[in-house]
């Protein structure tokens, strides 16, 4: 059977080489592919305002705010309460696509529709909602790493 892999690089080899042994073909031509399955939640647990449970898709998600104890899940459909604390958030998110910008801001990627710089070593973001977000001074340098700025 040929088989297409779509793996991390530096991980391909290693995969390639264990299907083939196991009597696998690789090849780019191939009908059927093997992906590596997202150790990422597509979901984060919320209530909404009524405080019933639900699920929000991580793909919806603009920014995440913390206000104490509070954590709002913001989205374009409506903002929602999350069941974990900010730290516990920013460990079930993809780091490709989500960022801390700030003690209590976790912003995607995706929602970023402009970047202006500020002053203090600072950026101030407009998201796809018209919301402004602080770039803190603690997390410049790896906003500037995550936007190849």
């Amino acid at each position: 059977m040929k088989i297409r892999i779509s793996v991390p690089e530096d991980q391909y080899d290693f995969v390639r080489d264990y299907l083939e042994d196991h009597g696998l073909e690789i090849s780019d031509t191939a009908e059927y592919m093997i992906t590596e399955a997202s150790r990422y939640p597509a979901f984060l647990s919320a209530r909404n305002e009524k405080r019933e449970h639900l699920r929000v898709s991580t793909d919806e998600v603009i920014y995440i705010e913390a206000f104490g104890k509070e954590i709002e899940i913001h989205t374009m459909q409506g903002t929602y309460l999350a069941q974990d604390r900010m730290y516990q958030l920013e460990s079930l998110l993809d780091p490709q696509e989500f960022l801390r910008i700030s003690k209590s801001v976790i912003i995607s990627r995706k929602h970023v529709k402009k970047i202006r710089p500020s002053l203090s070593m600072k950026y101030i973001l407009t998201l796809s909602d018209g919301t402004l977000a602080d770039v803190t001074r603690s997390y410049y340098s790896d906003f500037r790493r995550f936007f190849n700025i």
